[in-house]
């Protein structure tokens, strides 16, 4: 055969590839939106759970924090072990124990069961996600990649804003058990739709796992890992017990719902406008903005709790902004770890979303803590935190200056 007819041949099936690379990406994005809704989804029926498996709601939401731990933990783990792995039976496999772990969270007769589950499906999750973006790329032409990664990664946003407040009213108009358990369907049946649709692609080259971590020797990496961890935790310091934190502000539980949707919008919005305004005004700026309103709206809302007055409207509001300032730090962040390491911009990427994980397992570790206290207490910690991680921000942009 031709070198020509091999070319052309090749030529014929990238593009067959590229053009199913939008059904791919939509399937992909659904399964980000199943790994979201099962990290967060626990928040909306932590009462529940905790009754029924005879446990306190501050020990009930460990299985928040160990699901983050082991995240942050394994993700870097599971890329060294399974990079030479095809990318579609690896999404497949990703998918399936990301669905019996939630299929064993349904059905856990103990915490220590649920707990073991929590640590499945974090594995399932840190094999799906970036995996998951770095395939929808490979997906489609050059100028539409962008795009493609922000549908595939949207699907943990948008999880955040329907997700669980949906999960919340799954919970508690069927049971916590069977909400789990449509996390189990939906990953099922992502992973036929991964099968079917996505066209198979071969693994990558295997990289020490040494190497992989060689960017953190990196000063401006160095400094702005730390501030993901800080900042993360800040908010979800009262975030895994949002029924109890919602409550203590005047929310009744038949409520809560509609301030976790108006926390996801704020999320949604956060992530839009992020991204925006780092590429007009900058990374530091958006992130000091984003650190003084998170501080304040947590500080407002402790005050609320405190004072236990009614104000259902200004509640509302403040949920919109804790969601914005949450999630409008994950862009800059990335903006600044990329510029730091542009490249080895695939991994530090990774390193922040590990994380992410991270600062939400601290957050939710201290809210656990805090929560025999008082939610106002809760509040006024991530306030704190949030304080931290400005005063971090700007010393170590002025050292990175100077």
């Amino acid at each position: 055969m031709s070198d020509v007819s091999i070319s052309s041949g090749r030529a014929v099936e990238r593009d067959e590839r590229q053009g199913r690379g939008l059904g791919s990406t939509l399937v992909l994005a659904l399964g980000t939106f199943a790994v979201g809704t099962d990290a967060f989804i626990v928040a909306g029926f932590l009462p529940a759970m905790a009754a029924e498996l005879a446990v306190s709601p501050a020990a009930a939401g460990q299985s928040v924090t160990v699901f983050a731990i082991a995240y942050a933990v394994l993700a870097p783990f599971v890329a060294t072990v399974t990079a030479r792995v095809p990318r579609r039976r690896l999404l497949v496999a990703a998918l399936v124990v990301l669905g019996a772990a939630n299929l064993l969270s349904a059905l856990a007769p103990s915490l220590a069961v649920l707990l073991v589950s929590r640590v499945l499906a974090a594995a399932g999750a840190a094999a799906y996600t970036p995996n998951a973006g770095a395939v929808s790329a490979s997906l489609v032409r050059p100028e539409l990649r962008g795009r493609a990664l922000s549908v595939v990664i949207g699907g943990l946003t948008v999880a955040t804003a329907l997700g669980v407040p949906l999960g919340d009213l799954a919970g508690r108009w069927f049971g916590w058990r069977i909400a789990l358990g449509l996390v189990a369907a939906l990953s099922a049946v992502v992973a036929v739709g991964v099968l079917l649709i996505m066209p198979p692609l071969p693994g990558n080259p295997a990289v020490p796992l040494r190497a992989r971590l060689v960017a953190l020797r990196r000063p401006g990496v160095l400094t702005v890992l730390p501030l993901t961890v800080l900042g993360m935790a800040a908010c979800y310091t009262a975030y895994a017990y949002a029924v109890p934190a919602f409550g203590a502000v005047g929310v009744p539980e038949s409520s809560v719902t509609v301030m976790l949707l108006l926390y996801g919008v704020g999320a949604v919005l956060g992530n839009l406008a992020s991204g925006y305004c780092t590429d007009r005004w900058g990374s530091v700026r958006v992130l000091t903005t984003a650190y003084v309103g998170m501080a304040a709206g947590l500080a407002v809302l402790a005050w609320i709790a405190e004072a236990q007055v009614m104000l259902p409207v200004l509640v509302g509001f403040l949920s919109l902004v804790w969601g914005g300032t949450s999630w409008s730090q994950t862009p800059a962040q990335q903006h600044r770890l990329i510029a730091a390491a542009p490249q080895e911009a695939p991994l530090v990427v990774a390193l922040n979303s590990s994380s992410i994980y991270l600062g939400i397992a601290v957050g939710t570790a201290i809210g656990g803590l805090l929560l025999a206290v008082g939610p106002s207490a809760m509040y006024l910690a991530g306030a704190g935190l949030a304080v931290l991680s400005l005063l971090f921000l700007r010393i170590t942009a002025r050292s990175r200056q100077g």
